[in-house]
């Protein structure tokens, strides 16, 4: 397999003066590992894995695939297999010949097409389909022939363009095992887009988040959770997305606090850089308590129950938020539930810009760009 270096990495259409699909995209993927683009649809993702691919240009930057130069290389030269949205079988094909097919084009040796297509074909449990025609399968067996014709060629990097986005949500579920099952056991390079960030959280070795065509952060699925770059990440990861509360920087006796309305909460010394006057407050649904005698209560307006979990809207203080707790039957619409905010879960970013205000050894954290 292979290492993959994006060096300012741009995407122009209309012969370079068009808009940018992708801006200064600089990243470095290790061999081995599986990166997940994700983020909301236009945001440059597919763009990017196409130019990866050859089947878009990059207009400036540098592409190298285990320290080759490939920018300008078209795909068959670039040992990289993709798996389509769509799956992309030939639909007069059998099984077996859709899965061979690249490696008759390549002119492979019949009985080294028929060790791998079979080989490929145990990985993914395809043995009894491969004299069926793609209409005789459902969407998962259809996802798996496309994932093993992809297998069958050896390539040095695997690209996946929204691969799941088909399925029903069962069914999605169980690829995504698949695939990170299949990934654990090739130790192959793999880029995986995608705009779901469940399916970004539990496949990725690291997440890239984009949006417009830019790197917001990139890290650690839990990194980008406990301490995203930005209120763009702080929104995007976690389900329901964070609550958001734009306010002031206050002194509240020998402490720093946040002032919105009705609403003052002490901020935690010595964690976020504080020469801001205006703020943006965050803390994630799953991180508020209910507190018997806390001052503050939520004014339920919407109880959800997901099963082991109790889901609530209301109103804090005079402000929408979200709170997630371990299953409570006894909550209903209209009640008034005694709320805190743990100190330690607190975020603060920026009500300019949206940059978190976190520091980190000594300097306000900053994911954006990997290459200088």
């Amino acid at each position: 397999m292979a290492r993959i270096s994006l060096q300012h990495v741009s995407k122009s259409f209309g012969g370079g003066h068009g808009p940018s699909a992708v801006k200064d995209f600089c990243l470095e993927i290790e061999d081995g590992e599986l990166i997940v683009f994700v983020g909301p649809s236009g945001c440059g993702k597919s763009t990017t894995l196409r130019m990866i691919a050859g089947l878009e240009e990059a207009t400036s930057g540098a592409i190298l695939i285990g320290g080759r130069n490939v920018t300008h290389l078209p795909p068959k030269d670039r040992n990289v297999a993709m798996v389509f949205q769509n799956y992309a079988l030939y639909p007069q094909k059998t099984v077996y010949d859709n899965m061979a097919f690249g490696l008759y084009v390549r002119g492979e040796d019949r009985k080294e097409i028929d060790r791998r297509v079979k080989a490929a074909a145990v990985s993914l449990d395809l043995e009894a389909l491969l004299d069926r025609k793609p209409r005789q399968l459902s969407g998962g067996q259809m996802q798996r022939v496309a994932l093993g014709r992809a297998l069958v060629r050896d390539p040095d990097v695997f690209l996946l363009d929204e691969p799941l986005s088909n399925l029903d949500a069962k069914l999605r579920v169980k690829m995504r095992e698949e695939i990170a099952t299949l990934h654990a056991r090739l130790g192959a390079t793999m880029i995986f887009v995608t705009h779901d960030q469940v399916e970004a959280m539990t496949l990725g070795d690291r997440i890239v988040i984009m949006r417009d065509g830019v790197i917001q952060q990139a890290g650690k699925p839990l990194e980008l959770y406990d301490r995203p770059a930005n209120t763009f990440v702080a929104g995007f990861i976690g389900s329901p997305e964070m609550n958001l509360v734009n306010g002031q920087l206050v002194e509240d006796g020998e402490r720093l606090a946040v002032r919105s309305g009705d609403l003052t909460l002490r901020i935690p010394e010595n964690t976020f850089a504080t020469q801001e006057k205006n703020v943006t407050l965050g803390i994630r649904p799953e991180h508020l308590v209910i507190a018997d005698g806390s001052p503050l209560e939520m004014s339920v307006s919407l109880v959800e129950q997901i099963g082991a979990q109790t889901y609530l809207l209301g109103m804090i203080a005079g402000h929408k938020m979200r709170a997630v707790f371990e299953r409570r039957d006894e909550i209903r619409s209209g009640d008034k539930v005694p709320i805190a905010f743990p100190t330690e879960r607190l975020h603060l970013f920026s009500s300019a810009g949206g940059a978190t205000l976190r520091k980190t050894e000594g300097r306000v954290a900053v994911h954006a760009k990997e290459c200088a």
